[in-house]
């Protein structure tokens, strides 16, 4: 069976995008600090007949997404869907006006570095297959005026900006890498915002493997 693995997987948007590539075929491989979170997700997941199993991983060290990573194709077998989509509530969001590299610089790290070590740990055997797909996702900030938080959309508008180019340059292979942008509280009571429906756009990107980023707007920002 195919595989897509989830970096940041939880409980709303991740546990629902391994919901609807699972109900396609997939086995799934969920990625995030938390084993025992993991499990009940994964457990979830296999109640319903979708194989899935998790990896502990802390994005903002690198090495450890690196030995997930090989651990999940020694037990999985070759990730087919690599979707990236952490975060970290416990970084310090400040105002544009704000912004310092003392602030900016941990946002840098976590976002644009753990997506550095995690998409060149599978990039490699997906250019060698000549086969894959890399799904990044942030907020809608990256893309739109919200200046409440400054250094998080400079670390997320510089993530777009390598998976558009990373995307351009990968034209020529089997490999489709796309960007997705969400401008909604996720789950805040809007049918347009609940994470099912969301999750639906990504199945929509990698089964169509055309556009090179989605801006999900779900409500009037």
């Amino acid at each position: 069976m195919p595989l897509i693995t989830i970096i940041g997987a939880g409980p709303g948007l991740g546990l629902e995008i391994a919901r609807a590539f699972g109900q396609k075929g997939f086995d799934v491989a969920l990625v995030a600090r938390d084993q025992s979170k993991l499990d009940a997700l994964a457990e979830v997941l296999g109640s319903e007949g979708i194989h899935a199993r998790g990896f502990t991983a802390d994005v903002s060290r690198p090495e450890t997404i690196r030995i997930a990573l090989g651990s999940i194709r020694d037990a999985l077998g070759p990730i087919d869907v690599l979707e990236f989509s952490p975060a970290d509530r416990t970084l310090e969001s400040v105002d544009a006006l704000d912004v310092t590299m003392e602030n900016l610089q941990p946002q840098i790290d976590f976002y644009l570095g753990g997506a550095l070590g995690a998409i060149g740990a599978v990039l490699p055997d997906m250019i060698a297959a000549d086969a894959g797909t890399v799904l990044v996702t942030t907020g809608g900030g990256s893309l739109s005026q919200t200046p409440v938080r400054g250094n998080v959309n400079i670390a997320a508008a510089g993530l777009r900006n390598w998976t558009l180019n990373l995307n351009a340059a990968l034209a020529d292979t089997g490999v489709y890498v796309a960007f997705v942008a969400i401008t909604a509280l996720i789950g805040g009571g809007r049918p347009d915002a609940e994470p099912a429906v969301i999750a639906q756009s990504y199945v929509k990107l990698y089964e169509e493997r055309k556009d090179a980023e989605l801006h999900y707007v779900a409500y009037d920002a």
